[in-house]
């Protein structure tokens, strides 16, 4: 579907959620006529650039999701707002009412960069949930190397979602998305346009990451390492999991107290 029938699509389902909304009296919003915004819903014309920001601003929907994502697919009341309206995030929960946390797996970890904001490519991502981790949006990301110990290859680092890049705090460990990859590092200073990270492993250096360039970050909650777990016992590696989770937690939690 291209660019022109997306756009046509979202503002008129957008227009139809708003009780007795005419096309007349959303055309007096944006100081048009209503026959020049019936051909915006009608696909036959681009809106001009001014009239696509005041439709953005409208609904508080960014214009790359106006044109790029269906969002008669997705229940709005469902979707985590990021900043700005950057992306949405799905919030699905599975028969027990908990949250779903999305797996990122080893061999698709680079697509992450290119699918994070395609709300259809996260909901394709295989999910697990965990009772203890109810409130916030999770997402488990595969690390590897030997720069923070103890964590290996094989490994998932469990990250909270951190709606403000402001929130970032020295001496914390996050999973950052940024421009080339995702690297997990823990914050040594918080400069003004940037932030230092380190390795937790001394025998690698510390390095910027432009604020520019960092696109999500997610606080560590915990993790799991399915690799270092005998398959046979299934139940059994559930429960070490969920213990070494709990204990990550319990960690963090007395971290944030101190």
């Amino acid at each position: 579907m291209s660019a022109l029938s997306i756009l046509a699509h979202n503002i008129t389902y957008l227009r139809m959620q708003i009780p007795k909304m005419s096309q007349q009296k959303f055309a007096t919003q944006l100081f048009i006529t209503r026959d020049a915004y019936a051909k915006y819903e009608n696909a036959k014309v681009n809106p001009p650039l001014d009239v696509l920001l005041a439709i953005s601003k409208y609904y508080h929907i960014s214009t790359d999701l106006l044109l790029t994502v269906d969002l008669r697919k997705y229940k709005l009341e469902e979707m985590l707002n990021l900043p700005d309206n950057r992306i949405l995030l799905p919030i699905k929960t599975d028969a027990a009412g908990e949250n779903k946390i999305e797996i990122i797996p080893y061999k698709a970890s680079m697509g992450y960069l290119a699918g994070y904001a395609d709300p259809e490519y996260i909901e394709g991502l295989q999910t697990m949930s965990l009772p203890f981790l109810r409130n916030g949006k999770y997402r488990a990301f595969p690390v590897e190397g030997d720069s923070m110990p103890p964590y290996k290859d094989g490994t998932f680092i469990i990250g909270e979602y951190l709606e403000n890049i402001a929130d970032l705090k020295i001496g914390y460990a996050y999973l950052l998305v940024t421009r080339t990859g995702l690297t997990f590092k823990r914050v040594e200073r918080i400069n003004l346009n940037s932030i230092t990270v380190k390795a937790d492993n001394d025998f690698y250096d510390s390095y910027e990451i432009l604020f520019t360039d960092l696109w999500e970050a997610w606080k560590h909650a915990g993790s799991y390492s399915p690799l270092e777990l005998k398959a046979e016992t299934v139940d059994g590696e559930m429960k070490l999991m969920l213990f070494k989770l709990m204990e990550d937690v319990k960690e963090l939690k007395e971290k944030m107290k101190s």
